[in-house]
């Protein structure tokens, strides 16, 4: 019971903030600006909070008066908002399929085919993965420059596509797939392109979807590369983009935030039995 509550208490923390989000954006900006009116006259006043208690938010969870003003503010009124939620959509696709499609066919020839310096070659991936991507950000941005990339969607899609840790987790996967398998299809005469469209992809799904949620997640919440390589705003994806809202504007805060949390509240309750299905049977550990 003990560890039932300690486990409770870290979930509620955790969907505190959510929670909030949520039932803040569907308050009035009237309401939002006299509930925390002490943020904005905190972050003016160099003094700081006041001993009388004046300076502190009200944090409500139910609104007086819900309304859907907010979002009419952000999906009709300022749709520079919505522009950005599809700027991260546009972004983040091209990088799901274009790195399972690589890290598919890459896992396939460190699982299966025997080539020189193999071994050597996926310790490189191991190695370029272990590596911080702030470490790779200069590289990419030179890289970027010189082909012409930057200020485009393409600087940041192309070396997402390109990760090592989609090869490492496909390969993990497909180990566990008995050779067997292979060595009979080879006998039968089939191709490598067949054995790995007819046999190896479909026993790969679980991996698949694992390493689609967990690319989903990682690039759906970038700031640092956006930063780096998108000058233009109007070109940043909505998780730069909320940053710069200042206090004024918090309810639009709240309701794009809440929009933008939705894709990932989707992921985690209907993809995480493949999520952890596709780690487990990886071999890899936690």
């Amino acid at each position: 019971m003990a560890l039932i509550a300690v486990l409770a208490a870290l979930a509620a923390a955790f969907l505190f903030p959510l929670a909030l989000t949520f039932t803040n954006s569907f308050m009035s900006a009237a309401e939002i600006s006299d509930n925390y009116a002490a943020l904005s006259a905190s972050l003016s006043d160099s003094s700081g909070p006041s001993s009388d208690g004046s300076a502190y938010v009200n944090l409500k969870w139910i609104p007086d008066i819900a309304t859907l003003s907010q979002y009419y503010s952000v999906l009709v009124k300022q749709p520079q908002y919505l522009f950005m939620f599809w700027n991260s959509v546009n972004i983040v696709l091209p990088i799901i399929a274009g790195q399972i499609a690589v890290a598919s066919l890459a896992g396939y020839a460190f699982s299966f085919l025997r080539f020189r310096f193999r071994e050597p070659l996926f310790f490189t991936y191991i190695v370029t993965m272990l590596m911080p991507f702030q470490v790779t950000l200069v590289p990419n941005f030179i890289v970027a420059d010189k082909l012409g990339l930057l200020n485009s969607h393409l600087a940041i899609i192309l070396p997402g596509i390109f990760n090592a840790f989609g090869v490492f987790l496909l390969r993990q996967f497909m180990m566990f797939i008995p050779v067997s398998y292979i060595e009979a299809a080879r006998v039968d005469g089939a191709s490598h392109l067949f054995i790995f469209a007819k046999i190896v992809m479909p026993m790969c799904r679980s991996g698949i979807a694992a390493l689609a949620i967990l690319v989903f997640v990682d690039n759906w919440n970038m700031v640092e590369q956006p930063l780096v390589f998108l000058r233009d705003a109007i070109k940043q994806p909505l998780s730069v983009y909320l940053s710069v809202i200042d206090e004024a504007a918090l309810g639009i805060a709240f309701a794009a935030s809440a929009l933008y949390m939705i894709p990932l509240i989707l992921v985690a309750l209907y993809a995480e039995k493949d999520l952890v299905e596709g780690i487990q049977l990886s071999g890899i550990k936690g």
